[in-house]
């Protein structure tokens, strides 16, 4: 792997911002987005579970009902694409056997030398359903998720806007969510920011290094 420079790093970094309007004239190429959809692929999970799904909504239809359950703001229509990041609730032994299959055949493993792995993962989820936050701390994986694609994306060149400002239990109803098991946690609409976008240009706020920054 050739790494990047941090100075290209953080130059994207600095260049990002919660896109509010898109250029909707302007798609992102096919080879970069199969790339953006690749890195939702590869977010990382506690234990490797990858408790989500990612609906990449394309239907012009689909994506105007999105605008009322996003409280009227337009990036679901304005932007090239429009990801939704689902959470499965519940996660249980199902799962975790389907996970420790997929383990097996990509790693030329048994399932049954996987044993020791499958119990410690269900002790675990069992614990966190006992405690009742086995769907929070599953949804916390999502955020990870979400925040490797919009740092990818910035990287890309491609901006981005994270929208919490949605109402899930709609987003669940129009996408067909409901009964699934999955349910609506945020979204992150994706795509070249607007020329006229008066928040492109504002300086980035943010608390000095040393204030944010504890060295130990």
């Amino acid at each position: 792997m050739n790494p990047i420079s941090t100075a290209t790093l953080l130059e994207a970094l600095h260049w990002r911002y919660a896109t509010k309007k898109f250029d909707p004239t302007r798609k992102i190429p096919a080879e970069t987005w199969a790339a953006l959809e690749q890195v939702l692929v590869l977010a990382p999970s506690s234990f490797g579970i990858q408790p989500w799904k990612f609906i990449v909504v394309t239907d012009p239809a689909v994506r105007a009902k999105l605008v009322p359950a996003s409280w009227g703001q337009t990036q679901p229509v304005e932007a090239s694409h429009h990801v939704v990041f689902a959470v499965k609730k519940g996660v249980g032994e199902p799962e975790i056997t389907h996970y420790i299959a997929r383990t097996a055949e990509v790693r030329g493993l048994s399932v049954q030398s996987l044993e020791g792995f499958k119990n410690v993962m269900l002790g675990s989820l069992q614990k966190a359903a006992a405690g009742g936050y086995l769907d929070t701390w599953q949804t916390h994986q999502v955020y990870i998720a979400l925040g490797q694609f919009m740092t990818s994306a910035a990287v890309l060149g491609i901006d981005a806007c994270p929208m919490e400002g949605i109402d899930p239990a709609r987003y669940d109803e129009i996408l067909g969510l409901t009964g699934t098991g999955f349910t609506t946690v945020v979204t992150c609409a994706a795509g070249y920011r607007a020329a006229d976008d008066k928040y492109a240009h504002l300086p980035k706020v943010r608390f000095p290094v040393d204030e944010v920054v504890t060295r130990i």
